[in-house]
């Protein structure tokens, strides 16, 4: 496993973490989450696959330039990433805030390059409408009750101003059978992402409504959720019943099923991608 840097037109560098051979696989961490998260993932999925893991701008070991945070900005990241790569055909693979990143570049540049999604866990709208029943705000899998709850969060990123209030932020996102010890090595990934960047991200993220990109996928797609995440599991299977033949995956709350399951369930996460992308 290596670590490489890819120059953006901009001037910032994102860093990745890239192993194995063959067919490319760009894997995109979710909100403030980074590379190193997906070691585990990385080191298994490289046994078929050429895999490139990107810390975001702002995230991780990338450049933190004071601009860029919004999920539009990051889907040409990734455009020019698979550019600069010089990647004729890539397979992508999300979690959470990833998967908008991959939808964002749907939406601008279409599914020519793409060849197979994996989707972990990310609400097609993460704030509800008005007129929308339970059933749809369950189905759509919305995070948010009203923009009052955006401000709480971004207000609790900016909060998180060393490790012990990190790790306390970090908690609710897994089972209450994720090891404590554990969380300390979450947080400090989260951290490496300034507050107020984070904050900003959150916001412009709380707001996408994702559902009439989604329908127009065509790739072969995995969706992969739990049954206690913060996205409800209706949500997964809504994503999937709008792309022709897709898989679904939903983990039990007792064997790992956060928002978080690649962490908590590594071995079953880990088989069960490998299987569809080998497949």
């Amino acid at each position: 496993m290596e670590r490489i840097s890819i120059q953006l037109d901009d001037g910032a560098e994102l860093s990745a973490l890239r192993s194995g051979e063959g067919r490319p696989l760009i894997m995109i961490p979710g909100w403030s989450q980074t590379s190193a998260e997906w070691k585990g993932t990385v080191e298994s999925l490289s046994a078929i696959r050429s895999v490139i893991a990107l810390d975001m701008r702002g995230h991780g070991e990338s450049a933190k330039p004071e601009y860029g945070y919004r999920v539009c900005r990051l889907a040409q990241d990734l455009h020019e990433t698979i550019s600069k790569l010089e990647l004729a055909n890539v397979d992508l693979m999300g979690h959470s805030m990833g998967c908008a990143v991959i939808w964002a570049y749907i939406d601008l540049y279409g599914q020519d390059r793409i060849g197979e999604l994996v989707l972990v866990d990310q609400a097609p709208c993460m704030f509800p409408r008005a007129e929308w029943s339970p059933e749809e705000v369950s189905e759509y899998g919305c995070f948010y009750e009203s923009s009052a709850d955006v401000d709480e969060l971004a207000t609790g990123a900016l909060d998180c101003v060393d490790l012990d209030s990190t790790v306390e932020f970090v908690r609710g996102f897994f089972t209450p059978d994720f090891p404590e010890s554990s969380l300390p090595f979450i947080a400090e990934e989260n951290f490496k992402f300034p507050r107020h960047l984070a904050a900003q991200l959150l916001r412009d993220a709380a707001f996408g409504d994702w559902r009439d990109v989604i329908k127009r996928i065509r790739c072969r797609t995995l969706v992969v959720g739990g049954d206690a995440s913060i996205f409800t599991s209706a949500s997964q299977r809504w994503i999937a019943a709008q792309i022709p033949n897709a898989e679904v995956e939903i983990f039990p709350e007792n064997e790992g099923g956060s928002h978080f399951m690649f962490a908590e369930n590594p071995d079953r996460f880990n088989s069960r991608v490998l299987g569809f992308l080998a497949s």
